[in-house]
């Protein structure tokens, strides 16, 4: 079959790979539809997950599927389910991060594979290609948890790529309705305003700090008055912009860090303390995966699927998000 696989720096490509063969506990799932990440533009450009190693790295872990055979001791699964795919942990591996399988191909191996721990019932109403999405918006939900805010405290959410969006669709569910999104990009802006941004700024342009002040008020603190904004999210991955948060909030706020950020930054620790602002990082999932799913149901997430390829035409998909961020979530079709 076909697969995704990085080879070294900037060098993926799709490749002739042996079908998987389930041990007894294990199942193989059809893939139907697989998002590209920004990780994986990360684990591209290193050359791997920290960088090149002997084999090559399979990519894809944002998926959902058909079971298609499963082990003799796999009692809970059976040919034909509709499944989510949980990426993993480090005990069982991470699919598309590291792990020899990979969801950016025709089928995946799931080791140990159960009901609700690996894989999760696609409900009959949701599509394949939006369930895909459920691992996604399951990290933009992540990072909006550790804000610990209240619908009617001021958020912002800073970086509108999918995950960025998956915090805005999160924060709309949950009630908020004064949200800030912030994005160079256009169209990305646009999909923020559609799944609930109160407003989107372009910061080349807008005045974020400004902006913040007039919607949710301000605070004072010794450094002055700031915006009352209670929560930032961090979904940027540009440097300067932690520096700027710190610099720039209002007292008693939490800045949740879901972007990688790979260098040491700049921090103004006299801002910080004066300010008790309090930064959280933000990796993975809440503890019920299944609550991104239950948000897939309750509201219509589909505007961020904005491209789709097929698995062959993976280079033009990548080529995509490489050069251009006029996108929403770019989904490869294998089904």
């Amino acid at each position: 079959m076909k697969q995704v696989r990085v080879h070294g720096p900037n060098d993926a490509r799709v490749d002739d790979v042996d079908d998987p063969r389930p041990g007894p506990r294990d199942a193989v799932v059809r893939v139907a539809a697989c998002g590209i990440c920004g990780t994986d533009l990360s684990y591209i450009h290193l050359g791997g997950l920290i960088g090149p190693t002997d084999e090559p790295m399979p990519l894809g872990h944002e998926l959902a599927g058909v079971v298609e055979t499963v082990g003799v001791d796999v009692a809970d699964l059976a040919p034909g389910d509709r499944v989510i795919v949980h990426p993993g942990t480090n005990q069982l591996g991470r699919i598309g991060n590291g792990s020899p399988e990979g969801g950016l191909a025709p089928r995946v191996l799931i080791r140990e594979a159960r009901k609700g721990s690996r894989l999760f019932t696609v409900p009959p109403e949701l599509p394949l290609e939006i369930a895909a999405l459920a691992e996604p918006l399951a990290v933009g939900m992540n990072a909006v948890d550790k804000l610990d805010v209240t619908p009617g405290d001021g958020v912002a959410v800073l970086g509108c790529g999918p995950i960025g969006l998956a915090c805005v669709a999160t924060l709309a569910d949950r009630g908020f309705t004064d949200v800030v999104a912030v994005d160079l990009s256009r169209r990305r802006r646009e999909l923020a305003r559609e799944l609930g941004a109160a407003v989107a700024l372009d910061p080349r342009t807008d005045d974020l700090w400004a902006t913040l002040r007039e919607l949710h008020g301000t605070r004072e603190s010794m450094f002055g008055a700031g915006p009352a904004t209670r929560g930032y999210v961090e979904a940027t991955g540009a440097p300067s912009v932690i520096t700027e948060v710190v610099n720039n909030c209002g007292p008693d706020a939490t800045l949740s860090v879901v972007a990688v950020h790979g260098g040491d930054l700049p921090v103004n620790f006299l801002a910080l303390l004066v300010k008790q602002l309090t930064i959280r990082g933000a990796m993975e999932y809440p503890d019920r995966f299944e609550e991104a799913i239950d948000l897939l149901v309750r509201r219509d997430l589909s505007a961020m699927i904005t491209h789709r390829y097929p698995l062959e035409q993976f280079p033009d998909a990548l080529a995509l998000l490489e050069d251009s961020r006029e996108c929403g979530k770019v989904m490869i079709l294998t089904d």
